[in-house]
């Protein structure tokens, strides 16, 4: 009876999953399956905005900072292919009083913010069109609605494996190590996402005519934020910052080589090759 119950679970979840709306993405190929749509990202993002501000101080009381970084983010959208998606008119960016937490991230929809913590670390213009334009790419690359869609089917297999091997001594096991590889599928997705990001942040930031070597120091100043060492990579949903160097230095000369250092967009948007 409990393999019939969790034969049923599994089948559910993967009538669900394969049930989602699949997209290609413009900015990197792939074919998303997706639990919200670009409309129900962006009202999400606005609903979620405040309390995430909350959590973090609230926005930061430096006024030439916030407005610092609402231009500069501004300029990534206007003079880049992300001003010609459905969240163009969409895109805050926000500055936040955290003055310990070494962080910056994005909303569904366009609501992004950096931490004051963060924002200190950063010595010019050009490293911090990096982080955000970094944070854009997740916005265009609609990680956070992948990530939804995956997340949800993973754990429901993770509760068919529990279900059905519940009451037996070995199965006991069997069902962490499943709560297990379920969340190192999920954490797997968001390395993947991260360097999507990192790559969409070269082509607005070339596109932008900042330049994106700066985003080379970002992965230093992110480093030595973490002491130099943090947990091992493939238990972590960022890569590891010296892995990240790479694929930024290989990403920008074969944009460079490319064309797609274009101010304004190039109108024949690069595949983001994972």
């Amino acid at each position: 009876m409990r393999l019939m119950i969790a034969g049923a679970i599994a089948a559910f979840a993967l009538f669900q999953f394969l049930s989602l709306p699949k997209e290609t993405n413009p900015f990197t190929g792939r074919e998303q399956r997706l639990n919200l749509n670009t409309q129900e990202e962006i009202q999400l993002g606005l609903n979620s905005a405040p309390e995430m501000a909350r959590e973090f101080g609230g926005l930061s009381s430096d006024k030439a900072a916030r407005e610092r970084v609402a231009r500069i983010g501004a300029k990534l959208v206007d003079a880049t292919d992300a001003d010609e998606t459905p969240y163009g008119q969409h895109f805050n960016f926000h500055l936040l009083a955290d003055a310990k937490t070494v962080n910056a991230f994005a909303l569904p929809g366009g609501q992004i913010f950096i931490t004051e913590a963060l924002y200190r670390l950063l010595e010019t213009e050009d490293e911090l069109a990096g982080v955000l334009g970094h944070e854009i790419g997740h916005v265009v690359g609609r990680h956070s609605s992948e990530q939804i869609a995956n997340s949800t089917f993973v754990q429901r297999l993770v509760t068919a494996v529990t279900v059905g091997l519940a009451g037996d001594d070995s199965g006991y096991a069997a069902a962490r190590a499943a709560q297990a590889v379920g969340q190192m599928v999920t954490m797997k997705y968001g390395r993947g996402d991260e360097l999507e990001a990192d790559k969409l942040a070269v082509l607005f930031m070339l596109q932008a005519n900042y330049d994106p070597e700066a985003m080379i120091r970002v992965m230093e100043v992110l480093k030595q934020a973490s002491g130099g060492g943090s947990q091992p990579e493939f238990m972590s949903t960022h890569p590891n910052p010296d892995n990240r160097k790479e694929v930024i230095q290989a990403e920008i000369e074969k944009l460079k080589a490319s064309g797609a250092d274009k101010a304004g967009g190039t109108g024949n948007l690069p595949t983001i090759e994972i």
